[in-house]
């Protein structure tokens, strides 16, 4: 059976305030609980017109706090802007809260520009990439209270203590991410709506690597699918007119708000953009129900995964809402 789950990276419309995209947040959350859908992972992005949540630890906590089964975690964590001890404190402090509840989701890119990372982390050269497999390993040992006594910070326990850890799922696109998932025996979930080219190898890669460990005796696969599902195949492709320009424009350096179908439908394409979007287009799944549901069962069939976390944008709330429930529904998902 195949496992329904919801990435929100909190978007920000054309005209709409921020404090929208917030509130839009809360009740998709609410709506996916009530659909039956397994975890929300919410996502870490900064100094975006177009992306609303620079603090996912904030939002898992509110969103953990107004349904009653879902997992909620971070989709993820951009962990090179931080201290590996303040992640790990942060997340045993809601799971302490939430206990059995949450997931923590790391990432290795810096979801953002070079320059506001240098500002999210001063000492750092913006990126800190090099630094990422050293501070996975932290974070992991912190979490779990498993600090090698020869570790310089060996004393330091990251606290609230507890019975439960939440479970790391490393995020990626490439096979950096998936090997080091491998090495310290995590689960992974390949980001598809990033990258829909090698994500299968990738992801065969890092089952015959696995490490079991402490916390996953067996590796655990996940990918992120971005999705738009209407009632028929034209009504969907219109709502995605929105996501194409806007993402067309991120490719172009403009990391504004998402424009209104009529901007989107009306935006007088070059050969070359409009050749650009159709490589986009080839990493979403748009259309009908029955037409999306054949297409990601494909790709869970090439991934070797049962579970789909599920990126749905579009400029208006309620289709975008209308989206997940006809997804669930494809899907026979029942809360």
């Amino acid at each position: 059976m195949i496992k329904l789950s919801v990435l929100d990276q909190s978007p920000i419309r054309a005209g709409g305030a921020h404090q929208d995209a917030v509130n839009e947040t809360l009740e998709l959350a609410k709506a996916a609980d009530r659909l039956g859908y397994h975890r929300y992972w919410v996502a870490e992005h900064h100094n975006s017109g177009g992306l609303a949540c620079t603090a996912p630890e904030i939002l898992i906590s509110r969103i953990a706090s107004i349904t009653e089964k879902l997992r909620v975690g971070s989709g993820g964590v951009m962990l090179s802007h931080y201290s590996p001890l303040k992640v790990a404190e942060t997340f045993r402090m809601l799971e302490t809260l939430f206990p059995g509840r949450i997931d923590l989701g790391i990432g290795r890119a810096p979801g953002t520009d070079r320059q506001t990372a240098s500002a999210l982390r001063p000492a750092s050269d913006g990126w800190g990439a090099e630094q990422f497999p050293d501070q996975v390993a932290d974070v992991i040992s912190f979490i779990n209270d498993q600090i090698d006594s020869q570790h310089p910070h060996a004393s330091v326990h990251a606290l609230p203590a507890g019975p439960t850890c939440p479970p790391i799922w490393l995020l990626g696109s490439s096979g950096q991410s998936a090997a080091l998932a491998a090495h310290f025996g995590c689960a992974f979930s390949f980001a598809h709506f990033i990258n829909h080219r090698g994500g299968p190898a990738v992801m065969q890669a890092y089952r015959e690597r696995f490490r079991p460990s402490s916390e996953l005796t067996t590796p655990a696969g996940s990918i992120g699918v971005f999705v738009l599902c209407a009632e028929t195949d034209a009504e969907a492709q219109r709502l995605c007119a929105s996501r194409d320009l806007w993402r067309l424009r991120v490719d172009q350096g403009n990391m504004g708000p998402f424009p209104s179908i009529e901007e989107a439908l009306a935006y007088p394409y070059s050969d070359t953009e409009r050749a650009q979007v159709t490589v986009n287009q080839q990493r979403q799944v748009v259309g009908s129900p029955d037409r999306v549901r054949d297409e990601l069962m494909q790709l869970c069939d090439l991934y070797g995964v049962d579970e789909l976390v599920v990126l749905t944008i579009c400029y208006d709330f309620a289709p975008r809402l209308r989206s997940y429930e006809l997804l669930a529904e494809a899907f026979s998902v029942s809360s």
